[in-house]
């Protein structure tokens, strides 16, 4: 309980979504209390979501669907991470995009041009319209000279049916057919993380990370310098953290626990 005071005691949250709030469209026990606590609390909070298939706005709608209000100004997704990478690495540079809508306008509201032709990036995101004449035409511009961008590194995710293939899974063909290394953005990336900290106006000091994953939330959280929680809602199971050679400051069952 000590270790829960001292999380409950932090200025700042980074929260992961998929698997920590919801699953698909499935809002998990306690995610509301939990964002109730941070509003009566007065705490500075970012959800920060390795998918980049939606925009804020979107993000702000489904959950709204699930009896949850968060305003749009709370959420931070890898696509507009990968956005803002490729925008201060080549201003005004062009991409061809296989992800979703929330991917794209990230993309473009930072200046980017969505070309099918050309283009100075391949970029990867989750998309539920994956299919194989996009993987050959990434491939052939990847080999033509495109440089390869994954949104962020998960293997897998989860929703109301179970596990599900992710932006790594999405990638790999393109990786493994032109023999080139993807660059990812999104978590345990440190430029998705201390964006997220200078969102909130904290140091690491002073903020917490929640997440399902050890090897992209809670990695994420000790190589920044930030308290980690592990949430066994999601992915990790509690028995699989000792594959791993580091370990979450604390671990909780789900955001009810940090709300009572």
């Amino acid at each position: 309980m000590c270790k829960l005071n001292e999380i409950r005691a932090k200025q700042g949250f980074l929260c992961d979504m998929d698997g920590v709030v919801y699953h698909g469209t499935r809002l998990l026990d306690g995610a509301k209390d939990f964002v109730d606590w941070l509003e009566r609390s007065g705490k500075r909070y970012l959800f920060l979501t390795n998918s980049s298939e939606r925009s804020p706005a979107q993000l702000h709608q489904k959950l709204l669907e699930m009896g949850l209000d968060v305003d749009e100004s709370h959420f931070y997704t890898s696509g507009q991470a990968t956005a803002r990478f490729l925008s201060s690495q080549s201003p005004g540079c062009s991409a061809y995009v296989i992800g979703g809508d929330g991917l794209r306008q990230a993309l473009t509201e930072e200046g980017i041009s969505l070309t099918e032709s050309s283009p100075d990036y391949v970029v990867v995101g989750e998309t539920p319209y994956y299919h194989y004449a996009m993987v050959k035409h990434a491939l052939q511009l990847v080999v033509a000279g495109a440089k390869l961008i994954g949104t962020n590194p998960d293997l897998t995710g989860r929703d109301e049916t179970g596990i599900i293939p992710t932006c790594q899974a999405l990638i790999a063909p393109i990786a493994l057919a032109s023999g080139k290394k993807p660059y990812y953005v999104g978590k345990p990336n440190a430029l998705m993380m201390r964006t997220g900290l200078r969102m909130l106006g904290v140091h690491s000091d002073e903020a917490a990370i929640i997440g399902d994953r050890m090897d992209t939330d809670i990695i994420a959280g000790i190589e920044t310098g930030l308290d980690t929680v592990l949430s066994l809602s999601g992915v990790t199971a509690r028995e699989d953290i000792a594959q791993f050679p580091y370990r979450p400051r604390y671990i909780i069952n789900g955001l009810g626990e940090l709300a009572e």
